[in-house]
């Protein structure tokens, strides 16, 4: 995801290893230099979110910043992902064999730590494009967060919920498969922490964009 204005871009989030080429052209259709990024800001380290980030901070001295409780998992000191244990005992339903496949081909199993990566504060988001917000939501990982643009009352959720994943055959707010979550019970219930923040259009870290009102898709993922 792409966030711009006047003072330049930031990108939130950067899809598995397998997208970098995606992103870049990306970034060249708009007309924007990928050497040029603010920041790239990570709702949480799993790798079908970080696939880019070290490839920025290696090439182009770009800011990797995540939550402070996320610092150690994007830094490769901690590991907060489904584990291929959970992943082969699930193997022989043709959802979770064809979504293995693809992570692979994606090259989630070549992600690359980011060492450099920081964490956030609040005035540091503030000053970069489209003064972003952070709001922690921890239970997918320890540091999973929203971030908040309320400039463009837009959020994007990244895996706190989303509108849709391969192994669901659902489309619409909705909690990934528990097996994505450090603590399914926990994720749940950080979505409190939604509540009260007024945005109209909602982007999840999978599944189609949802132009609804944040409490109303948070109403629908509890029911």
């Amino acid at each position: 995801m792409v966030v711009r204005d006047a003072t330049g871009f930031i990108i939130i989030d950067s899809g598995y290893p397998g997208d970098r080429a995606h992103v870049l052209a990306c970034l060249r259709h708009l007309g924007l230099e990928p050497a040029d990024a603010r920041a790239l800001l990570l709702t949480h380290g799993h790798v079908d979110h970080t696939g880019s980030a070290a490839y920025f901070s290696e090439s182009f001295g770009t800011p990797v910043l995540c939550a402070p409780e996320e610092v150690a998992h994007v830094q490769g000191r901690e590991k907060h992902q489904v584990t291929v244990g959970q992943v082969l005992a699930r193997a022989w339903r043709p959802r979770v064999f064809r979504w293995l496949v693809h992570v692979v081909r994606a090259g989630a199993l070549a992600a690359k730590p980011v060492p450099r990566a920081e964490a956030w504060d609040a005035g540091r988001l503030r000053d970069l494009p489209g003064g972003p917000e952070a709001v922690l939501l921890p239970g997918h990982t320890p540091g999973n967060a929203a971030i908040l643009l309320p400039r463009a009352g837009a959020i994007a959720t990244g895996d706190s919920f989303v509108s849709g994943h391969p192994l669901s055959r659902t489309t619409g707010p909705q909690m990934l498969h528990p097996m994505y979550h450090a603590d399914s019970a926990a994720a749940l219930a950080a979505l409190d922490s939604l509540a009260g923040i007024e945005a109209a259009v909602v982007l999840p870290g999978h599944g189609p964009a949802l132009r609804t009102a944040l409490g109303r898709a948070v109403a629908a993922v509890r029911t």
